[in-house]
């Protein structure tokens, strides 16, 4: 029984502590995004980094913050630092998360950047996300993409009105000007990723 016990423990400990910190590589990923075509970060080449946002179709919190994603990324794109947003949600454990849903919802919304579908759910968990919205500032290095932030878009999930503090534009305007973010961790507020 005690060594039953150990092993949950060790197994909650593990789940509850992986993925990127600040300061890490991020590793590249190919993802299909709703226009069919494979999607990596290399394909950027003049990039000078990404707002990787994992989002979904279904969580009222994601839906909340698409128009603000939209502004990021037309902000932020020309500048060099791109939206590219994952849906890490299994279809199969929740409805409206298909890839065809996924192309609708960015029609209709008119997104301007990649909409990708994390098949197999093998990308959030070594980003380690755990919300929806949840994001990671990548920073374009010559070691790799370098982690720099991670969390929240801003302090106002449900209201845009609201916002008083914008961690991801600071973040990004920041390390445009060669600097560090001065708040490089913020707790992401959203809907638990679905999987089976």
């Amino acid at each position: 029984m005690k060594t039953i016990l150990i092993l949950i423990s060790s197994l909650f400990i593990f789940t509850h502590n992986h993925g990127y910190k600040v300061g890490d590589i991020a590793t590249d990923f190919s993802l299909s995004n709703t226009n069919g075509e494979k999607v990596s970060l290399v394909d950027y080449a003049d990039a000078k980094g990404f707002i990787v946002i994992f989002t979904c179709n279904t969580c009222p919190y994601s839906v909340a913050y698409e128009d603000r994603i939209i502004a990021l990324d037309k902000k932020y794109a020309t500048k060099g630092y791109p939206v590219i947003a994952i849906n890490p949600n299994d279809p199969a454990a929740i409805g409206g998360e298909q890839l065809i849903d996924m192309k609708t919802r960015a029609a209709e919304k008119g997104f301007t950047f990649p909409y990708l579908q994390d098949k197999g759910q093998y990308v959030y968990p070594k980003y380690g996300a755990t919300k929806t919205p949840h994001v990671f500032i990548l920073e374009k290095q010559e070691k790799g993409n370098v982690v720099q932030y991670i969390g929240a878009i801003d302090d106002s999930s449900r209201n845009p009105e609201a916002v008083k503090e914008r961690y991801v534009a600071d973040a990004v305007d920041a390390l445009l000007a060669g600097q560090l973010p001065k708040v490089t961790y913020t707790k992401a507020i959203g809907c638990s990723i679905k999987t089976l």
